[in-house]
């Protein structure tokens, strides 16, 4: 939930170096924003119910390479002997999302940096998380490796996690799920969700206070969207 980026390049030499491959899951990225097969990356990975579906109908996931031995070698095998193949109609809906997955994320992107620009602006917002802001502490390796910011913002508001359930609990249009990339606006709270069984120090040493709260920010009307995020601020 903190959105750091990894240098793809510079690890893909190291690892190339020892003999060994890189695996990148590229889902916050996106395939739109970032291609790690072009950076240097063996192998690719994607939850396709995030971005590629958008609308939360399909469970899936998809692995990409271009590298010939490990495909031969290995996932053709594998794939061959557990058969994780997705139900023709599943594949479908896979198949007709990616014609509107384009356009998708880049208006997807498009509200989530209006709005990390707005929560900068909110008194009771400490710390606003968002690779397109010039202050995020990888901002220049995101401009040289990634073709757009992403659709994830992540805040930590002023109180602790009382304040974070209060805020969550205030929402109206925006849905409480562990979610994203959906064509609707998502929120989670990571430490009572995602990252809840690691311990509180772990999670310290993470940077994920009680007090963070992530979006994936949908495709609805970026006023409607920001308009949710300030009355619920005010409960």
């Amino acid at each position: 939930p903190m959105m750091q980026m990894f240098d793809i390049s510079a690890i893909a030499e190291l690892a190339h170096q020892a003999g060994g491959r890189l695996i990148v899951d590229n889902v916050f990225a996106t395939p739109v924003f970032q291609r790690p097969l072009e950076l240097g990356a063996d192998i690719v990975v994607y939850s396709t119910t995030k971005h590629i579906d958008g609308q939360g109908r399909t469970v899936g996931g998809a692995i990409l390479t271009n590298d010939e031995t490990y495909y031969q070698d290995y996932l053709r095998m594998f794939v061959r002997h557990t058969g994780p193949t997705l139900s023709p109609f599943n594949a479908w809906i896979l198949t007709k999302a990616l014609e509107t997955l384009d356009l998708r994320v880049h208006q997807q992107a498009t509200n989530a940096a209006d709005v990390a620009e707005f929560l900068l602006k909110q008194p009771c917002v400490t710390k606003v998380i968002f690779p397109g802001l010039s202050d995020h502490p990888q901002f220049e390796l995101g401009q040289k490796q990634m073709r757009g910011p992403g659709t994830i913002v992540a805040i930590e508001l002023e109180g602790d996690q009382a304040r974070a359930f209060r805020f969550l609990n205030s929402l109206q249009m925006i849905d409480i799920s562990n979610n994203l990339g959906d064509a609707k606006s998502m929120v989670t709270h990571p430490a009572s969700t995602t990252h809840q069984r690691l311990s509180d120090q772990e999670r310290s040493q993470l940077g994920i206070k009680g007090s963070l709260v992530r979006f994936s920010i949908g495709l609805e009307d970026v006023e409607d969207i920001k308009g949710d995020i300030i009355q619920a601020l005010g409960a």
